[in-house]
This record gives structure tokens, sequence and C-alpha cells, in this order.
């Protein structure tokens, strides 16, 4: 139950057998694991070369695992993508580009993005973001392209297509960055994003309220976001008042929250490991997510484990509240755990 929480990022496009990784994942303390093709500290590869490669290395992960295991991948399009075509893959748009389009066409983009993903062997996109594109100038989303548009209906139109373009062919989307940050001047990679003056809930919010509506498939991932009005106190990822105040009591989801990367400025820069990892759970936040990319650190799956264990031994974090998420993320796995059979579906 605890190795499912936690999903981390690894270095290899092939792992040999008797890797300490593929160890960690058999012995149930890594659940879930995460792709990249450019490993940020040392400026080389990563995990990412080919089609034939990341097929032939998640088969190699999925042998490893006990039971269901979630491989994921930011492939928003645009700027936002892990796999690229110079490399083989779909060439996909950004969300901006999409947003001026139709619904059909964005919903298109993304079943043939799911058809190319269920047979790579990933299963989770960390896309689509659900910002509102409202300030242009922000360094995270609208300098990049990933918003859909600066009119939230139209946004909330779009994630959900993509959503469910992934979903048909059993993907499973991830909507992002809660309660919202297409207003932010800063970005959270970098130190803590503050959105305390130009949040606007009646914006920002809609798109979730009207997915959540319309039957979200996938997971929510709220973004490392400070919000004084929200909780004087800590950003998103880390507060129970957004996770699971707003999001789950506000507005209704009762699915998997899933961090953004726990090792971002924002989280890592003012918290240490064990508070970082109390307040998420204690949030409502189920999947702890750790790309050991940002910088790398040996053995950090052992010790993540090891610190969420002993916050469940000494009574910190109660084994129904694990218990909990696990009912969640194995009802996903459920949900999603034929993709063959759902990519016939017309």
């Amino acid at each position: 139950m605890l190795g499912a929480m936690l999903m981390f990022g690894f270095r290899g496009a092939e792992l040999a057998p008797g890797d300490p990784f593929l160890a960690a994942i058999a012995a149930g303390r890594v659940g879930n694991v995460i792709l990249f093709d450019r490993d940020v500290p040392s400026g080389g590869e990563r995990n990412i070369r080919s089609p034939e490669q990341v097929r032939r290395l998640t088969e190699t992960l999925r042998a490893a695992a006990p039971g269901p295991i979630f491989i994921a991948v930011d492939q928003e399009g645009g700027q936002v993508r892990r796999l690229k075509p110079q490399k083989g893959f779909l060439d996909l748009p950004a969300a901006q580009r999409l947003g001026q389009g139709s619904i059909p066409e964005t919903r298109e983009t993304a079943e043939r993005l799911g058809e190319e993903l269920a047979g790579l062997g990933i299963n989770v996109d960390m896309a689509p973001v659900a910002d509102v594109d409202s300030n242009p100038l922000n360094p995270a989303i609208g300098r990049l392209g990933r918003a859909f548009s600066s009119d939230a209906a139209i946004v909330a139109s779009h994630a959900l297509a993509f959503g469910q373009g992934l979903a048909a062919r059993g993907i499973v989307p991830v909507l992002k960055h809660f309660p919202g940050q297409g207003c932010a001047k800063e970005d959270s990679h970098l130190g803590l994003t503050d959105i305390s003056q130009c949040w606007d809930g009646a914006t920002d919010l809609l798109p979730y309220a009207e997915i959540f509506r319309a039957g979200w498939p996938g997971m929510v991932m709220p973004g490392h976001l400070f919000h004084a009005r929200l909780d004087p106190e800590l950003p998103a990822t880390l507060s129970r008042m957004v996770v699971t105040g707003l999001l789950r009591q506000g507005l209704g989801w009762q699915g998997v929250v899933i961090s953004d990367d726990m090792q971002m400025k924002a989280i890592s820069g003012r918290y240490g490991l064990r508070d970082a990892i109390l307040l998420a759970v204690r949030a409502g936040v189920d999947i702890l997510l750790y790309g050991n990319n940002l910088e790398w650190e040996d053995g950090l799956p052992e010790k993540v484990f090891a610190t969420l264990r002993d916050l469940v031994e000494d009574g910190s974090i109660p084994v129904e509240r694990i218990r909990k998420s696990w009912e969640r993320i194995s009802a996903l796995h459920a949900r999603h755990q034929q993709p063959a059979a759902q990519a016939e579906t017309p």
C-alpha cells in the first residue's frame, strides 16, 4: 500500500537484471515510475531513445512489478513533451494551438497520442493543463503555450476532450495544476508561486467544476501554489484546506490526487523530507511524485519509502489514511487495466 503511493524517476534507458531500482519495484517500495528524456543534472540522456527502446524498458519495469504499476510521462505537446518527434515519436501540438481548433479535433489528437502511449507500455500522461491563460507572461504556462485558452469555458471543454481521448485508449490523464496557476508570475520549479493577488475562483476553478461534473477519468494534480486566503500557511500540495477542503469536499473530487514533483524548490527549498511527506499525505494526496531529476539523489526511493513507513509506524499517519489512498489507486488501476479492449471501442 505504501509503495503504491510513491512514483519515482530513475536513470537508464535500459535496466539490467539486479538493478537496484528494479529491486525496489520488485520489493513493492516503488509502485509507480515516471520517464524523462533528459537527465537535468548531467544534461545527458535519461530514459528515452526510441520507440523500440521505450517499449523494452516499460516491459522490464512491468515484469519486475508484483502488481499493477503506473508508468508515466509528461506529454502535453508543444514545448512540454518527453517523447520528441526527432526520436521517432508523434508530433504533438501545444495546448494553445489545440484550443484554437475544434473539440473533436482535440479529442482525436489525444486518442492518437493514447494509442502511441499504450503501444509504448506507458499508461499515465501528465496532461492536460486546466490552467486558464490569464497571464501570457507566466513563465511556466503562458509563455510556453501550455494553456488551451484565456477563456475558462474553452479550457474546460478542450481539457475534458483531451482527457477523454486518452482514457478511450486506456491511458490515465492527469488534470493540472489545481487550483489554477494561469495568472502566476513565478515558476514553482524555482520557488514558491504566490497566486494570492491574481487568482480568481470564478475563473480558475471553472474548468475543474465543469470537468468533474462531466466525469473526469483520471487523476488530479495540485500545483505548488500558495494562496493566503485559501490557506494562510501552506501551498496547495501540502494543504488540507485546499486538497481535502476545496478539491474533495468543495468540488466533489473523490478520485486519485497526485502531487507535482516534490523536489521542486517550492517544496524542497522550504520543507524537510519528513515534513513534506507528512503534510502532503495529511492534506489528502494519494501519490507522491519524486522525479529525482531536478537534482539526483542516490537511494531516494528507499529513503522516501522508509520515511513514509516510519510516519505510519509512529502513528503520525493512521493506517486507515493509507488504506483510503490504496482504495482510490486500486480503483483507478481497475478502470484502466485493459487498454487493448478500450482501444477497440468506437
